[in-house]
């Protein structure tokens, strides 16, 4: 599978400056992002607790920059990642079609003009979406994951403790359900294929079925495969959606855990009310992170399942 991926990175070759230019206009708008939390805690420390209204609308001024500057940070990487996706796409689409035009009937025959069909539209599809999101999230979702963990650690290192629980308990969450699903995704996969290929078969042959009166047989047999897809791809459902309720729940408990060690510390004095708020924030921000993560990396893995078919043929 390696050196099949590394042959379809050619066509990446003339967008070296938008992949590299992608992911570094991403690393600056969560750069940005990981800034508004301390900003937070600033407008409730020093504006809010002192009653400090400028300094609260200066404070407001710069939120309101951070985010616009994040976002034309944000839409700058979109630009820069969908320009390349869809060159890569395009060069892709090319060299298949032409690859395709040189084979001869026996190896079309031997391969199924239905799989080619899937492979040049849908599969080359999600590989280019795959693409797009490796060069905006690969780097970014890591960069924010540890950046929070490293900007609590500055905040308040006893409360910060706790992110160093919830952290690994939500990897292994969120990452234990992706493997899974990835299992799964094969198998809905070659379901697929053979819905396809019976389809193929139905209307090739349709005079033939009707000649011998085989309609009713057929139709049975792609209810059976249409059932088999179905389920399996509830059951992928079933487990994804399994991802949402544990992640906030260790999430909120994490939270709960921070709130209760951080009101013990603001009574202390080592710690003040922005503090305590900026860290919840930035649990939620490696929360949010982690799921994307994770999707990011089944649509990495159904890219590269795809990107395998492709270079296959």
């Amino acid at each position: 599978g390696e050196n099949d991926m590394r042959s379809l990175f050619i066509y990446l070759k003339n967008y070296k400056k938008e992949t590299i230019l992608a992911p570094l206009f991403k690393m600056l708008e969560a750069s940005f992002e990981l800034l508004v939390p301390l900003v937070m805690a600033a407008v409730i420390d020093k504006g809010i607790a002192q009653k400090d209204s400028p300094y609260i609308i200066r404070m407001c001024l710069v939120l309101i920059v951070l985010g616009i500057v994040g976002l034309i940070c944000s839409l700058t990487a979109q630009y820069f990642s969908a320009k390349a996706a869809a060159g890569f796409g395009t060069g892709l689409r090319h060299a298949l079609f032409e690859h395709i035009q040189h084979f001869g009937f026996s190896e079309m025959d031997e391969i199924g003009s239905s799989t080619l069909v899937t492979r040049m539209t849908s599969d080359v599809n999600q590989a280019q979406a795959g693409v797009n999101l490796v060069l905006r999230l690969f780097l970014r979702s890591p960069f924010i994951v540890f950046g929070a963990m490293a900007m609590s650690f500055m905040v308040d290192v006893k409360a910060a403790m706790v992110f160093v629980v919830v952290i690994p308990l939500l990897s292994v969450v969120v990452f234990g359900i992706m493997l899974k699903k990835l299992f799964l995704y094969k198998k809905v996969q070659s379901y697929l294929d053979e819905i396809l290929l019976k389809t193929r078969e139905n209307l090739i042959g349709v005079r033939v079925l009707r000649a011998f009166n085989k309609e009713e047989k057929e139709k049975a047999e792609f209810e059976e495969n249409n059932q088999m897809l179905t389920k399996e791809q509830k059951f992928v459902g079933s487990i994804s959606g399994l991802m949402n309720p544990l992640t906030y729940i260790i999430v909120n408990v994490g939270i709960i855990v921070l709130i209760y060690v951080g009101a013990v510390r603001v009574n202390m004095g080592s710690l003040t009310q922005g503090e305590v708020v900026a860290l919840v924030n930035y649990m939620s921000q490696i929360l949010v992170e982690l799921i994307k993560m994770a999707n990011l990396i089944i649509s990495i893995s159904k890219a590269l399942a795809c990107a395998n078919r492709i270079s296959s043929v």
